[in-house]
């Protein structure tokens, strides 16, 4: 190596630039190797309403740098891969779908209109500073006259076949209302959290419901259509359902994935697989079982609306866990939510960004920063590479395209620790501070 570039955050003071001390090789407690594994697709949020209501309390100028700071490639994120809603998520301002018209199973009254005040503003910022930000949309739930009960929330899919050949016609009516307004909707996941059944708008669907949907509805609709939008089988997020039964801590084996991709006919029309909450229990036997398929942590968890140093380290390891076992991108919920970050139907949850109405400021939480400590050096044509040594289980290293390498570490621990980190050739000795979270570079 020729160079070596550390950054380090704590909770006290985040993204500080720090010398690191050369030392050899034969020192090193933490070893990046020659294995490489999965490539990377990049990182990003969930564009949801509450979050651009949030925004808006910002002046002009203040907005535009926060957006700057999460998209465009100059700035602190660059953010590759971004969720949207079809229809309302639980951070919707309230519930809606695209098509309230009941029976009208041709989509003749299907409309985005709404879409257009809050969430199409919204992307199109970010388009605006980064025109190859890729999107994936999913559904919480479907519309009202489709299900079983008819509500938003709880329920299931009407499993009629004019129902479902309505529901698949859904989709695609929302990929080209989309790409009317120039958004390229890159790929649809099925449903938000197949197993919640919620009070916020969710709908239930089996595994053996979603091979059916996709192998005999959604996927011949898309070709039907000549849709290069890509089908992915999510978002999972459970694993085994006999879990609670036989009192496993964790699972085996998905069977949501596994009953869906080891049919023919629905595995032809999947190109990958979305995973979060739960999820994380079963994304390891499925990589292993499917590992040509992408694979994606499509939603971190929410926390309490806190936001406090102590969740940001749990959620470092949820980065770490979900790479391990094979995603090739990692998705952060809300970006942005006012103070508390309380949703439409109660529950206070955690947001890289608070946006403080009162003093109409923005500020930067600690998953700010630890989302930063990954994607503003990592992102789409990097490949995850391997390590060896004690400090392995909590850190990831990567390879860019340059052939630069990238370490983010966390020391989780309450005293200082030592690191000594080497390429197989040379090293560099960093003093990691307690419970603190480390960017450090490899430049060649």
């Amino acid at each position: 190596m020729s160079s070596i570039r550390w950054i380090s955050s704590t909770k006290e003071t985040a993204w500080q630039e720090k010398e690191a001390t050369r030392s050899s090789s034969v020192d090193a407690n933490l070893t990046i190797t020659e294995e490489q594994f999965q490539h990377v697709e990049g990182f990003g949020g969930c564009f949801n309403e509450l979050g651009f209501a949030a925004l808006q309390q910002l002046t002009d100028e203040d907005r535009n740098k926060v957006l700057h700071s999460l998209f465009h490639p100059d700035g602190d994120h660059k953010f590759d891969i971004c969720r949207l809603p079809i229809g309302a998520s639980d951070y919707a301002l309230e519930w809606y779908s695209h098509n309230e018209v009941d029976g009208d199973f041709a989509m003749e009254h299907f409309s985005i209109e709404r879409d257009h005040k809050y969430l199409i503003p919204y992307i199109k910022e970010a388009l605006k500073l980064n025109p190859d930000l890729k999107l994936f949309a999913s559904p919480w739930s479907p519309p009202t006259w489709m299900k079983f009960p008819k509500a938003y929330n709880y329920g299931t899919l009407r499993w009629e076949k004019e129902i479902l050949e309505a529901y698949a016609l859904y989709f695609i009516k929302f990929v080209e209302a989309y790409r009317a307004e120039g958004i390229t909707i890159h790929q649809i996941h099925v449903q938000n959290e197949v197993v919640a059944d919620q009070k916020f708008p969710s709908c239930v669907w089996t595994g053996e419901q979603l091979r059916e949907f996709i192998r005999d509805y959604l996927g011949p609709a898309f070709e039907k259509h000549g849709l290069d939008t890509e089908i992915w089988l999510g978002t999972i997020n459970a694993p085994d359902p006999w879990q609670e039964l036989i009192k496993k801590t964790t699972s085996d084996y998905d069977v949501y994935a596994g009953t869906v991709l080891s049919d023919p006919e629905a595995y032809k029309y999947i190109k990958g697989v979305g995973y979060q909450w739960a999820g994380k229990y079963a994304i390891q036997r499925t990589v292993q079982s499917y590992p040509e398929l992408r694979y994606m942590q499509t939603e971190n968890e929410c926390g309490d609306g806190n936001n406090t140093w102590d969740y940001a380290k749990y959620v470092f390891n949820l980065y770490q866990h979900y790479f391990t076992n094979g995603v090739n991108a990692y998705v952060y919920w809300n970006m942005a939510l006012e103070p508390k970050g309380r949703s439409t139907w109660g529950w206070e949850q955690n947001s890289m960004i608070t946006i403080d109405p009162a003093e109409k400021r923005a500020i930067l939480n600690p998953e700010y920063y630890v989302m930063k400590h990954f994607a503003h050096f990592v992102s789409e044509g990097c490949v995850r590479i391997g390590l060896k040594g004690p400090w392995t289980g909590n850190a990831l290293a990567f390879k860019r395209p340059n052939g630069n390498k990238v370490v983010v570490i966390a020391n989780p621990f309450a005293e200082e620790r030592v690191l000594h980190l080497s390429d197989g050739t040379s090293g560099g000795t960093f003093m990691l501070e307690p419970e603190s979270f480390h960017t450090i570079v490899l430049e060649k």
